[in-house]
């Protein structure tokens, strides 16, 4: 990464708002990015964008990605040369119950931004931030590659496989690698895995369902205390979009293709697993029982390969297991009993991360 690359690009981040976006943009900021961002109101009360003033350090616009209007003239407006699409609907369970705005958001959400960029100029770089559920999953145990087939069992990682292939789609018909001398656009996706970290609010996710309960001093309940996945701190996949940006901006043709980035193999635990170590970070009781749910169907195994990204990245993983738990916990005990410092220990652990 190179930290220099990043002053005065004007950036545009869809889905600033949310618990990544806002991660990102307080990254971005420091590296003194010009940054647009365009999303819908924080998803969640409270939320890492009030409570760490994301919005002070950059042009913040609420607007609804299915609105290909709006992201045209916004496209046409603020001429952004990097564009990093991560406004969504994230949440499986919620894709059950709202399937047809998964949809519309995910995919239709992707197309009308792919089709403003075609249809405006200026921009140089579009990295399409997917995850790991895109792959058709066969719950084995070795990690999944970029070239394994997509799929999806839930109307969520349906979608997100539907966002992959389109944008497989508007590169390979309208921005070819091939050709990349003549429109000078490069379009790369990003498959992330389970990302924890301070600020994370959302409902039926691990980590916040458990700082919630512990909270109140109340026992969680863990619906799949045997599934594994590929865990991770938000911080790392961010630091490979981020070199994956500036690979794509400096030499586009040789990077614009599909990457994922996830964790070290070790890395790969249980929710058991996962429970009983952030449990034992936990400054407080921190109760929990394993009640299995079948009401609706999740994979038993998932797992990442980054091999590609290691190797043509130069992109690792920086914090175990245990390191990205201590961090969280840490994260959330400022915010149980200062929560003005919130921002100044969200930029803290971006700079421990940058090291």
């Amino acid at each position: 990464m190179n930290p220099k690359f990043w002053k005065n690009k004007r950036v545009l981040i869809t889905g600033h708002t949310g618990f990544k976006g806002s991660w990102l943009s307080l990254w971005l900021q420091e590296l003194q990015a010009n940054l647009i961002g365009y999303a819908l109101p924080p998803p969640t009360k409270p939320s890492l964008f009030v409570l760490a003033q994301v919005k002070k350090g950059m042009s913040s616009l609420e607007k609804d990605i299915r609105d290909f209007n709006a992201v045209l003239a916004t496209l046409k407006k603020h001429q952004p040369e990097i564009v990093i699409h991560m406004a969504a609907q994230p949440l499986v369970r919620q894709s059950y119950k709202q399937p047809v705005e998964t949809y519309e958001t995910n995919v239709m959400g992707t197309v009308h931004l792919l089709e403003a960029i075609r249809l405006t100029k200026g921009v140089r770089v579009v990295i399409n931030v997917t995850t790991d559920k895109c792959y058709e999953n066969r719950d084995w145990v070795w990690g999944y590659r970029e070239c394994e087939s997509l799929g999806g069992n839930d109307p969520y990682s349906n979608s997100k496989a539907c966002s992959e292939m389109a944008t497989s789609a508007f590169r390979n018909s309208f921005f070819p690698p091939s050709r990349y001398s003549q429109h000078g656009v490069a379009i790369a996706s990003a498959r992330a895995g389970n990302v924890i970290g301070g600020g994370d609010w959302a409902k039926d996710r691990l980590v916040p369902d458990c700082v919630r309960a512990w909270l109140k001093g109340q026992e969680v309940s863990i619906r799949c205390p045997q599934a594994v996945r590929p865990w991770q701190h938000v911080l790392e996949p961010l630091a490979g979009y981020i070199l994956l940006a500036e690979k794509l901006y400096e030499e586009g043709a040789l990077y614009s293709e599909a990457w994922n980035f996830g964790p070290d193999a070790e890395n790969a635990k249980s929710v058991r697993d996962v429970v009983k170590q952030f449990a034992s970070f936990w400054n407080g009781a921190s109760h929990w029982e394993a009640r299995p749910s079948e009401d609706f169907y999740e994979a038993n195994c998932l797992r990442l390969d980054s091999s590609k990204a290691k190797t043509k990245l130069g992109w690792t993983p920086k914090w175990d297991l245990a390191t990205t738990l201590r961090k969280v916990a840490e994260w959330y005990q400022v915010y149980q009993e200062e929560r003005r410092r919130v921002r100044q220990k969200t930029l803290e652990q971006i700079q421990e991360y940058m090291g």
